[in-house]
């Protein structure tokens, strides 16, 4: 698996997205317009927001979403009383450009990305380049509907890119977040161990 170093880039941008963090300071807020962008599974009425802000090319974050989602979804989320809000988070170039591609399908159609980019992630992110990485990664959405005209065309969307490039520097700022899965929890940022018992513990307190 290749890693790409994020960092340098976050810092060249900081500045260009420096006026834009005060007017969008309120990007993860619960307001209508918002909400119409997110990505979240569960009722909008749930007592509980579950913010989880991941990136795709992160083990820990395909362990999360494939052994504590369905966990949260078969107690809470069913229930009614859970709401969980994906949110991008990358750490490298691939898993920004696996995220571009996110926001590029259907909006009915991103959770079932989401369920195949974690599941293929040691096949797509396997390569000594990042045009190796993009190759495979091109293969493993063409079932999803992104042709190769499609697939070319989102990963240099600029607007695309903007918005994940500065939601992930508004939630740095935020929530302080230096890895992934970070969890949030009704604003309340998850500390410990990223387990299915303590956010479990932590959603009982609220309902």
């Amino acid at each position: 698996m290749i890693k790409y170093n994020f960092n340098s880039k976050i810092s060249n941008l900081l500045k260009v997205f420096f006026l834009y963090f005060f007017l969008f300071n309120q990007s993860f807020s619960d307001d209508s317009s918002s909400k119409n962008n997110l990505i979240v599974l569960g009722k909008n009425e749930a007592p509980v927001k579950i913010k989880i802000f991941s990136s795709f090319t992160c083990p820990h974050c395909a362990n999360f979403h494939f052994d504590i989602i369905p966990k949260i979804k078969e107690k809470y989320i069913d229930a009614g009383d859970v709401q969980l809000i994906f949110i991008d988070f990358p750490l490298d170039q691939a898993a920004f450009n696996a995220s571009k591609l996110l926001h590029c399908v259907e909006k009915n159609k991103q959770i079932s990305f989401m369920d195949k980019i974690y599941e293929n992630q040691n096949q797509w992110t396997t390569g000594s380049t990042l045009d190796e990485i993009n190759k495979n990664l091109k293969k493993i959405v063409e079932n999803l509907g992104i042709t190769q005209v499609k697939f070319d065309k989102c990963l240099i969307d600029e607007a695309i890119g903007d918005k994940i490039l500065n939601g992930r520097i508004v939630a740095s700022q935020k929530y302080s977040i230096n890895s992934t899965p970070t969890i949030i929890i009704n604003e309340k940022k998850l500390d410990g161990s990223v387990s299915f018992k303590s956010i479990k513990k932590e959603i009982d307190k609220i309902i």
